[in-house]
């Protein structure tokens, strides 16, 4: 794969082996911004790659560094995200400018990068997460429009839930609660809405806002299932 070369000063030594890779949205108005804000030094925030809408690929941090990108952020109650991951940050203005639909040229490029980074490293699909997954408090993106089930389909993500075969509406919340938390997401009994937001957005976007309503039920127990036979 060719990169165009956009160093970043924003990174340091890793301390982990890399076993997860963190898909992005930039969030800003243009690709142009999110480029020149993940090079200033003075911004404190990096990744590895980013993914313009014509599908080419900056290359601003070594994978061998850990890159600034997931900020406070936590996954199978693990804090030290960054450390044992590969960010990718795909242009996209995200949800505070519309929200428009990711280009098929750049979501291509996304696949075969997450491709060669998953098999250099053996990530498993897994840890194919993103940023909601591990800030859901503070983030949304890659969002409800990423398609997920493009990467599931080539072996290297979850697929969301079309149709569960569990009947929602007799999964208790506890039960939901504890799938949630077994599938890696950061919730607990007085503090998981945005958990749940952010797993509707990545496995049932109809649901998305709707709380532990009986589809999100259904979704996370089918979820939480795969998880623990592929574990």
């Amino acid at each position: 794969m060719k990169f165009i070369e956009a160093p970043s000063p924003n990174f340091d030594e890793r301390d982990h082996k890399i076993d997860t890779l963190i898909l992005h949205y930039t969030g800003m108005a243009t690709g142009e911004e999110a480029i020149a804000r993940l090079q200033d030094a003075s911004a404190k925030v990096s990744a590895h790659y980013c993914i313009a809408e014509n599908g080419d690929v900056y290359r601003l941090v070594d994978e061998e560094n850990r890159a600034w990108h997931a900020g406070i952020a936590s996954w199978k109650g693990d804090n030290n995200i960054n450390a044992r991951s590969i960010g990718i940050e795909i242009v996209n203005p995200g949800h505070a400018f519309e929200y428009p639909e990711f280009p098929t040229l750049q979501i291509d490029a996304v696949l075969v990068l997450t491709k060669e980074i998953c098999a250099r490293y053996g990530i498993s699909p897994l840890r194919v997460l993103g940023h909601s997954d591990v800030a859901p408090r503070r983030k949304e993106d890659p969002g409800e429009k990423f398609p997920w089930a493009s990467f599931a389909a080539e072996g290297l993500a979850l697929a969301p839930v079309s149709d569960a075969s569990v009947d929602g509406t007799h999964v208790s919340f506890e039960d939901a609660l504890l799938a949630l938390q077994s599938i890696g997401y950061d919730a607990s009994a007085h503090d998981y809405a945005a958990g749940v937001l952010a797993f509707q957005r990545r496995f049932c976007p109809q649901a998305l806002g709707q709380g532990f309503n009986p589809q999100t039920k259904a979704a996370l127990i089918a979820i939480a299932e795969k998880v623990k036979r592929s574990q």
